[in-house]
């Protein structure tokens, strides 16, 4: 199958304006509809919009690869959309989308489809083929393209039906990889780097980014070959000869693979983006000698870590991020929650009883704290999952929960102590570290017992010794706990400022890495203990880089390039919803002027935030919770002139950009 049979005249839409990735995405939904390839209209976006809450599936450069595969199709197809002005389609690179084609797969049925599905991502991978379509004058001279370049790349069409269909559908990857990269270097003696690439819907991703690092490596002159784990299974296996030969290998996925197979090779683990953005680093990486090795551990799903791939410091950040990645939701939602109730209720009823005194601003406060409440239980028991996997899922959450109550061996009950954050912390990765040794101790166990373990012992002794061991330690956590509250609630104007001014920095420094999820961390932190002030300064700390860039772009556009200011425009929206991130590709590309330019201006703003008195009750929301904050008029006036600093110091500092 061909990618011009899955593209139909009426699945195409030149020169099409949209003002966002929602229209964006009805259209080309409304698209493929038009082609007859859906049954359920609604079923196929629903599809689409879970996809995309994984990660948005643009892939940066101008192009977007919306997919899914539901019920709700009827049979395989696609649709396409030129959008000449762009669409903000939240590509890592800030780019937007001119070029996008929607996917539609069968949950059930012959795969054979997958070929041509696979053959559109290598397309989209060579230069000059986008750009083609993209300046295409009709429909006709659209499909045109596409069918001439198919036929250049992977030869005419002979007679494809029935089983020969079904066979190049299982071998498709592998006929390309002969055409295309290290297949045509020196193979002799095997590939020097193996890849394996899997995307969770095992459509588009997969085979760009195969695609991708077999083209790099060519280019390097690396002989490389990739295994694709696409929706239709492993297409292009690595044999054991082949493994057993190879320097070292990339697994670019963000599913699990099969891993025991990998055991005692170098191994490098990156999502399967990095395999089309970060392909020549990746390959550099495997060859220099320094990948460490894997060894695998037989944990379920084929997971585990390579073997010194990360300090134990580096081990305690990933497991700690991943219980604040789902406790956020939680903090978040009953956070403005709470902040609502008090916005809508009247203080003069009752100010002892104000966030309950109406029947509305009552309902949301009592289901805010309900949400709020169930932060510190998630946190640990997450923490714990991270470690031990699925069975320290329910210790972490119970270890957490006693944290919470600060229970003690004298008071069972809890109440005496203030454990806080602090408490389900060591509690998470108490209870992980339990079960971990659990499953390493009942490992001995006949195999006829290993249906009780996950039901039975993991559950019974882990939880009953992550509480013995939580109690013990709560009263000692709220000791320090109540500590650093009394200290920070003692701080005078002068040094709360200058902790709003380091916090502010902090989320400057990386823009989403260690220093800023410290000081993002603290921040919530302090909100569980009811230090509102220092959430507020973080998230306007937060604010500032990308709103600082986006008017640089805007006032000293001398100093960048059409396509960087054409991003920065984006960077205002980023900027206001508390997304520093948007300013890493700028900070990437000039480090030296645009991270201190930054970290001036997050300062700023994060100790102007103090020095107002500003509080915060969620951890996030930007300009959306701004009716939410404390003193709002002077929360934002602290963002606007920290990113006006920013802006003036990075206009000061960059050099007049060459196009």
């Amino acid at each position: 199958m061909r990618i011009t049979e899955l593209l139909k005249k009426e699945s195409i839409e030149l020169g099409v304006k949209v003002s966002d990735k929602e229209e964006a995405i009805d259209r080309l939904v409304s698209l493929m509809d038009a082609g007859g390839r859906l049954k359920d209209t609604a079923g196929y976006k629903e599809g689409i919009l879970a996809r995309e809450a994984l990660g948005s599936t643009a892939i940066g450069e101008g192009i977007a690869i919306p997919h899914a595969k539901v019920e709700a199709v009827k049979e395989p197809g696609l649709a396409a959309m030129v959008v000449p002005e762009g669409v903000d389609y939240d590509a890592f690179d800030g780019s937007l989308a001119n070029l996008l084609f929607m996917i539609a797969a069968p949950a059930e049925g012959a795969d054979v489809h997958l070929e041509a599905l696979s053959r559109l991502s290598t397309l989209l991978m060579n230069p000059g083929f986008k750009e083609g379509l993209i300046g295409a004058a009709d429909k006709d001279e659209f499909l045109r393209i596409i069918d001439e370049t198919e036929v250049e790349r992977f030869g005419a069409p002979e007679g494809e039906t029935g089983q020969n269909a079904k066979e190049d559908a299982e071998t498709g990857a592998k006929a390309g990889a002969k055409a295309k990269t290290g297949a045509e270097a020196d193979t002799s003696s095997g590939y020097r780097v193996l890849a394996v690439t899997a995307c969770p819907t095992g459509i588009a991703h997969t085979y760009m980014a195969a695609e991708n690092l077999e083209n790099t490596g060519k280019k390097l002159g690396i002989a490389l070959k990739a295994e694709t784990d696409g929706s239709g299974g492993a297409q292009n296996v690595l044999t054991r000869e082949e493994i057993a030969a190879a320097d070292a290998i990339i697994i670019a996925a963000d599913k699990n693979v099969e891993m025991a197979r990998f055991d005692g090779k170098p191994v490098i683990m990156v999502p399967v983006a990095d395999g089309i953005h970060k392909a020549e680093e990746l390959i550099k990486r495997a060859v220099d000698g320094t990948v460490p090795v894997y060894r695998h551990m037989g944990a379920a799903g084929g997971e585990s870590v390579p073997e010194g791939s990360d300090s134990i410091g580096r081990t305690i950040y990933k497991h700690l991020m991943n219980g604040v990645s789902h406790m956020l939701p939680f903090v978040i939602g009953g956070g403005i929650l709470i902040a609502l109730a008090f916005l809508f209720d009247d203080y003069s009823i009752n100010p002892a009883n104000f966030g309950k005194n109406t029947p509305l601003a009552a309902y949301l406060k009592t289901v805010g704290e309900q949400a709020f409440g169930m932060m510190l239980p998630i946190l640990a028991g997450f923490i714990a999952m991270s470690i031990a996997d699925r069975p320290g899922l329910a210790v972490g959450l119970v270890a957490g929960l006693i944290a919470k109550t600060g229970a003690t061996f004298a008071n069972p009950a809890g109440g005496d102590v203030n454990a806080g954050f602090l408490g389900a912390l060591f509690a998470g990765f108490v209870g992980g570290y339990i079960v971990a040794g659990l499953r390493k101790l009942f490992s001995r166990l006949p195999k006829s017992l290993e249906g009780i373990k996950p039901v039975l012992l993991y559950p019974v002794i882990g939880i009953f010794l992550a509480a013995v061991v939580t109690t013990f330690v709560n009263p000692y956590m709220g000791m320090i706990n109540d500590g650093l509250t009394h200290f920070l609630n003692g701080m005078g104007g002068v040094s709360r400022i200058v902790l709003g001014m380091v916090l502010g920095g902090m989320m400057s420094i990386d823009m989403g890495g260690p220093f800023n999820k410290a000081a993002y961390v603290f921040g919530t932190a302090q909100l569980a203990e009811g230090n509102f002030e220092v959430m507020a300064a973080v998230m306007a700390g937060g604010m500032v880089p990308p709103i600082a860039i986006a008017l640089c772009t805007s006032f000293f556009k001398k100093k960048f390039t059409a396509k960087e200011r054409q991003s920065g425009i984006v960077n205002y929206v980023m900027g206001l919803s508390f997304i520093t991130e948007g300013a890493i590709p700028f900070a990437a590309q000039d480090p030296l002027r645009v991270i201190p330019s930054c970290i001036i201006g997050s300062a700023i703003a994060g100790g102007l935030s103090m020095a107002f008195g500003c509080t915060l009750r969620a951890p996030h929301g930007g300009i959306f919770v701004l009716p939410t904050i404390g003193n709002p008029f002077m929360y934002l006036a602290a963002v606007v002139v920290g990113a006006a600093a920013g802006c003036v110091i990075l206009g000061m500092l960059k050099k007049n950009a060459e196009e």
